[in-house]
This record gives structure tokens, C-alpha cells and sequence, in this order.
């Protein structure tokens, strides 16, 4: 699992080149606009509901004695909230979207990492690809939330809750690198089949999904190179742990 995990960490170190080298990055424009139109987006959302939350929240004590420390732990809370939902919602959409636009790069990426074109995959249209990304993200969220909301109630129990917060992170990587990961699988695998070998290589998913999340806290920056460099770097471990049959 660790080895996995640091080597989709690893790949990240030649997707600058592999892109450039392979004249990519055209390909991308679409999926960076989809990327900031969502980060905006996500962003005045949370801004205008992150105060709202943690006033709701703060209404469920009801006594007077110590009304405002529980105050201020809502504000925590309801800052938490949003930040995590936020993620959740931003990686979810945007790689749900760009699915038809990133097959097509992980397809030529993987006929380069070959050495030809001459490939027996699925043949499926814009549409098909559409509709499986959104069908995977649609999946991964629900997944994710039904993860996060124990680990975030964790969070607040004494001791054992200082792991809650790199728990929900690693949660967040691993379902940000399925997501990665299935726009190569998408040509060799059906929906199940592809849930399974994400499952039996999570430590690959997680390396990449660790780097994926880390780049959102870059601002501007992040969310514009976030998918290239992901998508790639997702699609040559795939490949690479395709040509092994693990």
C-alpha cells in the first residue's frame, strides 16, 4: 500500500514534460475552464452559507450557561463543513464533466507509453463518456459523504480525534484519484469492473488523489494545472499497472 501510494505521488515529477513533449495542453482548455468556472462558483457558495451554518448549529444549545463557547465551536464546525462539502462537491463536478475531454488524452498518452496506436478498447462516444463519468462521481460522492460524516463527528471525541482530519483527507484523495484513474479504465473496463480494480490498487488512487487535493490549496494556480497534471499522472500508473495484470 505505502509503495503504491509513493508511487502515485512519484509520477507527478514528468507530467510537465510528458504534456508539452506530446503537444497536450489544447486538449485541456476546455476541463481548466470547467475547473475555475466550478471553483468560483463553489467559492461564493461557501462565503455566503459559511455564517448561516454555524448560526443553525450554535441554535441547538439552548441553555444559557455556556452558550458562548458552544458559539464559537459552531463557527469551527460550520467552517469545517463547508470546506470539506466544498472539495467534495468541486473534484466531483469538474472531473464528472471533463470525463469526455480527458479520455482522449489519457488515450493518446497511453498509444505513446505503448509505442503505437494499434489498441483493442472499448469504442464509446461523447455521450457514453459523459454519462459514465458522472455515473462514477455521482457513486464516489455518495461514498464519500457516507466516510466523512463519521470521521468529522470523530474529530471532536479526545485524542482519537486528531487522526479524524488526515482520515478525511485520505478519503478525499483516494475517491479524487478513482475518479483520475477511470478515464484510462473507461477504455479497457466496464463500471464494475473498474470499481474493482481501483479497489485492488487504492494505494495508487490515494498517491495520486494526495497530490490532486494539495494543489487545490494553491491559489489560482492549482485549480488551473490541478487536471492536467492529475489526469496524467493517473493515466501512467494505470497503463503501468495494466501491462503487469495487477
Amino acid at each position: 500500500m505505502i509503495k503504491n501510494i509513493l508511487k502515485g505521488i512519484k509520477t507527478y515529477g514528468g507530467t510537465l514534460k510528458l504534456i508539452s513533449k506530446l503537444k497536450l495542453w489544447k486538449y485541456f482548455f476546455i476541463p481548466i475552464v470547467i475547473s475555475v468556472i466550478t471553483a468560483v462558483f463553489i467559492g461564493f457558495l461557501a462565503y455566503g452559507l459559511s455564517d448561516n451554518i454555524g448560526v443553525y448549529i450554535a441554535k441547538l444549545w439552548i441553555w444559557d450557561w455556556g452558550k458562548e463557547s458552544f458559539t464559537t465551536i459552531s463557527s469551527i464546525i460550520g467552517g469545517l463543513i463547508i470546506i470539506i462539502t466544498g472539495l467534495m462537491l468541486y473534484k466531483h463536478i469538474v472531473m464528472a464533466l471533463s470525463a469526455p475531454f480527458m479520455s482522449p488524452v489519457s488515450e493518446k498518452i497511453e498509444a505513446h507509453l505503448a509505442g503505437n496506436t494499434n489498441h483493442n478498447h472499448r469504442i464509446t462516444s461523447f455521450k457514453e463518456q459523459l454519462w459514465r463519468g458522472i455515473r462514477i462521481n455521482i457513486r464516489n460522492l455518495s461514498k464519500e459523504v457516507l466516510f466523512t460524516i463519521p470521521l468529522i463527528l470523530i474529530g471532536f471525541v479526545p485524542i482519537i480525534g486528531v487522526f479524524s482530519t488526515v482520515l478525511i483527507f485520505l478519503v478525499q484523495a483516494y475517491y479524487a484519484g478513482f475518479g483520475n484513474i477511470d478515464y484510462t479504465l473507461e477504455r479497457h473496463f466496464k463500471y464494475q469492473e473498474s470499481i474493482s480494480f481501483v479497489r485492488k490498487n487504492r494505494g495508487i488512487a490515494i498517491g495520486n488523489g494526495i497530490v490532486f487535493m494539495l494543489f487545490l490549496f494553491i491559489p489560482i494556480v492549482g485549480i488551473i494545472l490541478v487536471m492536467p497534471l492529475s489526469v496524467t499522472a493517473a493515466t501512467i500508473n494505470t497503463i503501468d499497472t495494466l501491462k503487469k495484470g495487477t
